[in-house]
């Protein structure tokens, strides 16, 4: 995974500066999206991977796939991705592409997770403690795993806070064990 990330990472920050040259993060943010969907297809996949179609006819087809939205430098990007063997990292560029964007735009992404749907009031609550803590906007994402059993678990970046039942129970099992 770090050498997806490694090798993703220089075409995610070209694309990120291209964009605020440009002054469109959201536009870009749904070009390299919607490229990223593109190339996890698997029928688009194995054309990628399939050594007889050339990479000029690839990125033809995911450029004409992608439609009109992608404009001239979108389609000039999917061609040095695809002149460099590259097209099977946009899902990591779009991830590294979204980091930068929020980081840019100072807001954070959250993942809740929780063992049971949470109301608006519940998630209006999780995020105001999560903006006062880190002093930054929030943008979450919500998930229900009944595995958890009850609580919720977010994930903001490489921070995890555990708050599940299952989560405690693992922490009160290892320590029993130690």
């Amino acid at each position: 995974m770090s050498e997806l990330s490694t090798l993703a990472r220089p075409y995610a920050e070209a694309v990120f500066r291209m964009a605020q040259g440009e002054n469109d993060l959201a536009g870009w943010s749904s070009r390299v999206a919607t490229l990223a969907a593109i190339v996890s297809d698997a029928q688009v996949a194995r054309l990628i991977a399939d050594p007889a179609v050339s990479a000029e006819r690839v990125a033809s087809l995911i450029i004409e796939v992608a439609g009109a939205d992608l404009g001239e430098r979108g389609g000039n990007f999917v061609k040095v991705l695809a002149e460099n063997d590259r097209l099977p990292l946009l899902p990591e560029i779009d991830a590294q592409f979204e980091t930068l964007k929020a980081n840019a735009e100072g807001t954070l992404e959250a993942t809740i997770t929780s063992a049971q749907p949470l109301t608006q009031a519940q998630v209006d609550d999780l995020v105001a403690g999560l903006k006062a803590k880190f002093n930054r906007a929030v943008n979450v994402q919500v998930a229900v795993d009944p595995e958890l059993i009850g609580g919720a678990v977010i994930a903001i970046g490489d921070q995890v806070m555990d708050g599940s039942v299952k989560g405690r129970l693992q922490r009160m099992s290892f320590a029993l064990q130690g």
